[in-house]
């Protein structure tokens, strides 16, 4: 099972975040995401468990629980969307058809 895990603090490792959902049961992998440009955390990650029973009781004791001064907000990861990636094609798209104010916009992409 994927588990969503938000708030992380930026000061958390992956092994942190690993140690806290083990005390639940097996982690397969746990996954802190980082800015692509700067390599910062982004302050949310994600826990696979392979047991669901273990998941559901992970997520149960984690939910609004403290770590590192911040309180988590865990649950089951949705799946992505489809359109999540469309949002840049159709802004690009419709600058595409200005004049004016919308040249300067284009030319940073």
């Amino acid at each position: 099972m994927n588990i969503y895990v938000g708030n992380i603090p930026h000061a958390a490792s992956e092994s942190d975040l690993r140690t806290a959902f083990e005390a639940f049961g097996e982690v397969s992998r746990a996954n802190i995401v980082k800015d692509r440009d700067t390599g910062q955390p982004r302050g949310f990650g994600f826990v696979e468990m392979p047991n669901q029973a273990e998941a559901q009781a992970a997520m149960n004791g984690l939910n609004g629980q403290e770590m590192m001064g911040r309180t988590l907000t865990v649950n089951e990861a949705r799946p992505k969307t489809e359109n999540r990636g469309g949002g840049g094609g159709g802004r690009s798209g419709g600058d595409r058809g200005r004049r004016g104010g919308g040249g300067g916009y284009n030319r940073s992409w």
